[in-house]
């Protein structure tokens, strides 16, 4: 399924999608700082230039195995003549092109792969083309950035499994009622939190009405590097029959030098 995104250029938006492995913008949004009334116009205009096909084709000979290049030959023939039209649509259908696509209904549009749309963009206007590659570089670095968070909570949240069945081994007793076993698995989850943050998962609830969803959520990178130690040590220290307070101290000291080796300028007092 491909995933939608709108960026803001000159106060235009732009809709990307990330489709088949590729990034593709909307080049019918790009083609309304031309015409606003009719941006498909445009880029019927630009698509039966010569240079363009010339360009199109040969991304797609590098870019596309199933590329027709038998009839792709006629159309950079016919480019350019007075007769010679061209629409997203045809270039598909003629040429099994994947460079550039159609979408219809809310969202829809013609989208091209993004060097494609730079280079339109570009035809377009210049400035514009500059304005649009800043702005979805902006965007694929916070990408970047959201995916390497989303992999560090991913990793928190596995670890977080080994070091709940710790607790289930360890930890409870046989037969206890679900009440009971929430509890201990509450309390655990607590260890951690004032280890690390020094406040239990209901006191920073308490000092954060306006906030949704929980502590950790709101944790660094680094903070959730040093949980998912953390989440391992404990359950370690669980198997070993260690008792809760000595472990809290000991987890808390594992945190404050995790964290001032991941922070330069970490002299965080996490518990006193």
């Amino acid at each position: 399924m491909a995933k939608k995104t709108i960026i803001q250029v000159k106060d235009v938006e732009i809709k990307t999608i990330h489709q088949n492995g590729m990034d593709y913008i909307c080049i019918t949004d790009i083609a309304r700082q031309k015409n606003p009334v009719e941006p498909k116009d445009v880029v019927k205009n630009w698509m039966r230039v010569k240079n363009t096909l010339e360009y199109l084709g040969l991304w797609e000979k590098l870019n596309n195995p199933c590329f027709k290049g038998v009839e792709f030959d006629p159309l950079l023939s016919e480019a350019g003549s007075n007769a010679f039209t061209m629409s997203p649509s045809r270039w598909v259908e003629t040429t099994g092109a994947i460079g550039i696509i159609t979408k219809n209904g809310a969202g829809g549009g013609t989208y091209a792969q993004r060097d494609i749309a730079f280079k339109f963009a570009s035809w377009v206007s210049v400035e514009f083309e500059l304005y649009l590659v800043k702005e979805f570089q902006r965007l694929k670095e916070e990408e970047q950035k959201m995916l390497g968070w989303s992999a560090k909570r991913e990793l928190s949240k596995i670890n977080y499994r080994i070091h709940t069945d710790a607790i289930k081994s360890n930890l409870i007793p046989q037969e206890v009622t679900p009440l009971q076993a929430s509890i201990i698995y509450a309390e655990e989850a607590d260890v951690l939190n004032v280890a690390m943050f020094g406040m239990t998962a209901k006191q920073w609830r308490d000092a954060n009405p306006e906030l949704k969803g929980n502590i950790r959520d709101y944790a660094t990178i680094n903070e959730l590097i040093c949980l998912s130690n953390m989440e391992n040590i404990n359950a370690v220290l669980i198997n070993e029959g260690i008792a809760q307070a000595d472990r809290l101290v000991k987890l808390n000291q594992i945190a404050i030098q995790q964290m001032q080796v991941l922070e330069e300028n970490g002299n965080r007092n996490l518990l006193k």
